[in-house]
């Protein structure tokens, strides 16, 4: 049998948020959950993401956040300018980092009490 690549995060209580307990080539564990594919995590909820184009269930949430963290892959890229200028305009910090980073960054944020979403495109 094939060795799983995942990488686990450490366990700590998110009073009630989804963090993020691991990922992988193509997938993220939350919650003790496998979701294969993007994501979209807010403090309420886990769901898939279709890209760029999929932003209008994050605007619907915007009460729920302050900041949004973009996990764009194995590697840092820039999203398209209207992606940015949207949830700008919507009153929201957007960062943009590798999704590894963006995993670490979610649940440390979560850990602190902030109130942060995520929008994340799974490792290769």
């Amino acid at each position: 049998m094939p060795e799983c690549k995942c990488v686990t995060m450490a366990e700590i209580a998110f009073d009630g948020a989804v963090p993020v307990d691991g990922y992988g080539s193509g997938f993220f564990r939350l919650a003790g959950q496998k979701y294969e594919g993007a994501m979209m995590l807010t403090p309420s909820e886990a769901s898939g993401w279709q890209g760029y184009g999929d932003i209008a269930p994050l605007l619907a949430r915007r009460g729920e956040f302050d900041i949004v963290l973009v996990g764009t892959g194995d590697t840092i890229a820039y999203p398209p300018r209207d992606f940015r200028e949207t949830l700008e305009a919507a009153g929201l910090g957007v960062e943009f980092m590798q999704t590894s980073a963006a995993c670490r960054t979610y649940n440390l944020l979560l850990a602190e009490g902030r109130r942060v979403a995520a929008l994340m495109f799974p490792l290769k």
